[in-house]
């Protein structure tokens, strides 16, 4: 497949659950709290994309929630580049993703975290992931939410949901504490195997962070 039509299948994905997302947060709130919607560019005289950032603050059910989209491109510095891989011939790059922060009124309602990116420099990956952050332990929530998880995974891949929970343990653990933030989730990065596979398991994880939002609010209210 020509990496044009994979950008703009990537990017279109995106920026629709962006849109998905966002409508579900506001008719969960059904009141006139909606999201406050901002556009932004990158660059301010060249053409290296942008992206929109919607924020919805003092609701009834969220704190506070932001859900954003991004899409943008160029040539990275030559020092900033060496932290990509494909950039030893060109600096040149592509990415875009959503990312979502869910932070709720009631404590007993976790903080949620999720992203997925799809980023092109002499080759494309994706990568991403989600996490739950409690203020108040509950062991039955913590087990259900691995258990969605693994359903997920599972669907794409047994090793999957293992591996990339070792991942996100490792990646999100605080030393300074000696302890994981929260009750850990998966996350992955550098998935360029197989496009379609990949692209298959990213709108997975997309539906799955969905899903298992609403089923906890649902949970805790």
């Amino acid at each position: 497949m020509d990496q044009y039509i994979k950008k703009k299948l990537a990017k279109n994905w995106f920026k629709t659950l962006q849109e998905v997302l966002c409508r579900e947060i506001e008719e969960k709130e059904g009141s006139k709290t909606k999201f406050k919607i901002t556009n932004w560019n990158r660059s301010k005289s060249n053409d290296e994309g942008g992206g929109q950032y919607r924020i919805l603050e003092n609701g009834k059910i969220f704190d506070k929630v932001g859900v954003n989209f991004s899409e943008v491109y160029g040539k990275f510095s030559n020092e900033f580049k060496n932290k990509f891989p494909g950039t030893k011939t060109s600096s040149k790059f592509w990415a875009s993703g959503i990312s979502v922060v869910m932070h709720m009124k009631n404590p007993h309602v976790p903080a949620m975290h999720f992203n997925t990116r799809y980023i092109v420099t002499s080759f494309g990956w994706f990568g991403g992931g989600m996490d739950v952050t409690p203020c108040i332990k509950d062991k039955k929530l913590e087990n259900w939410f691995h258990s969605e998880l693994k359903k997920s995974c599972n669907k794409h891949n047994k090793n999957y949901y293992k591996k990339y929970k070792k991942w996100c343990d490792e990646y999100f653990y605080l030393p300074h504490r000696k302890e994981p933030r929260g009750i850990g989730g998966i996350f992955f990065d550098y998935k360029k195997n197989n496009w379609e596979k990949d692209f298959s398991f990213v709108r997975e994880v997309g539906i799955s962070f969905k899903n298992i939002s609403n089923e906890i609010i649902e949970k805790k209210k």
